[in-house]
């Protein structure tokens, strides 16, 4: 696979993954779409498995390794989504997997994947740390790193969430994904483009992690700095790759407030029956901005995951009122 993953490897992804992920389903909302004035066509990989889209990029990665090089296991750093969903993968397949999180992580998040059966190896709660650390365990048992995002294999994976989108509802006039590292907006992308290129890709992110949208005024990479967001799932820089296939790809990176995310949280909670995490609801608060470009349009929305910190819901519910 070249540098940048192009729609075969999104369908080979595809191919891979079949009877591995859920395929989820699209839900709509007649109710929602009085209040954005378009039609919204919601990807609910929130019902994925751990949760969250991240199972198919790790998935993909893991399921491409040869035999021999499987054997030895993966490894990766990260305290989110991408920790559970690589351990997962790699139990599925049967090989070792190490996590590298700092010590600052939820210690929900710790159980988690040492309950899919991966060693967690503890570090300082410091960039260089995680990469130090991840880079000390490979050495020592010749895994495979995994990167979160800056991967095609995990960027061809999570492209494959778009690949069943554009197959469930034809017709669509434009794609809304959130961006973080850009893993799964590069693979919307990727896939959408590939299908149909008159389809436009739209990005959101919380205008304290804007990081995409300085970055593409700007014509290069920004790193998002300190990124105060509820939008956890966000908070990370876009890569060189990432970067440059959104540069190639979006009509448009849209920022969205704190607030604007809460209300989209309670929006889909009230109106859809779902649980989601706070980074999930930022696309739907981008389509509101989004209005006077796709009003009454056919638009697809992925809901990225749904692992929300039960404990502050409550708080975060209050304060959307």
């Amino acid at each position: 696979m070249a540098d940048v993953p192009t729609i075969h490897d999104v369908r080979a992804a595809a191919e891979r993954l079949e009877g591995e992920v859920h395929r989820t389903p699209v839900m709509t909302s007649q109710a929602i779409d009085a209040i954005v004035g378009m039609k919204l066509y919601f990807k609910c990989e929130n019902l994925q498995r751990v949760g969250a889209f991240k199972f198919r990029g790790a998935t993909n990665a893991v399921r491409s390794l040869a035999d021999a090089e499987a054997a030895r296991g993966v490894v990766t750093h990260s305290s989110g989504n991408h920790a559970q969903a690589l351990a997962l993968a790699a139990a599925r397949r049967g090989i070792p997997a190490w996590v590298v999180m700092p010590t600052n992580a939820p210690a929900v998040k710790r159980r988690a994947v040492e309950g899919y059966g991966a060693t967690v190896v503890p570090c300082e709660p410091t960039l260089a740390a995680r990469e130090s650390t991840a880079d000390r365990v490979q050495a020592e048992t010749g895994a495979t790193f995994i990167h979160p995002y800056d991967d095609p294999r995990v960027i061809a994976g999570q492209g494959t969430a778009a690949l069943e989108l554009m197959a469930d509802v034809l017709g669509l006039d434009a794609v809304v994904a959130p961006v973080g590292g850009g893993g799964l907006c590069s693979g919307t992308c990727i896939a959408v483009h590939g299908l149909n290129p008159n389809v436009a890709v739209y990005g959101a992110e919380p205008e304290r992690a804007n990081d995409a949208q300085r970055s593409l005024e700007a014509g290069h990479l920004i790193p998002v700095g300190a990124a105060d967001t509820i939008a956890d799932g966000l908070r990370t820089s876009l890569s060189e790759r990432t970067f440059g296939i959104l540069r190639a790809h979006v009509a448009g990176i849209v920022s969205v407030s704190e607030a604007e995310i809460l209300h989209a949280l309670r929006v889909v909670l009230e109106r859809l029956k779902l649980v989601i995490e706070p980074s999930a609801a930022v696309p739907l608060a981008a389509c509101a901005r989004l209005h006077p470009a796709l009003a009454g349009k056919r638009v697809g929305v992925i809901l990225s995951g749904g692992n929300v910190d039960w404990d502050a819901l409550p708080q975060l519910l209050a304060s959307a009122t």
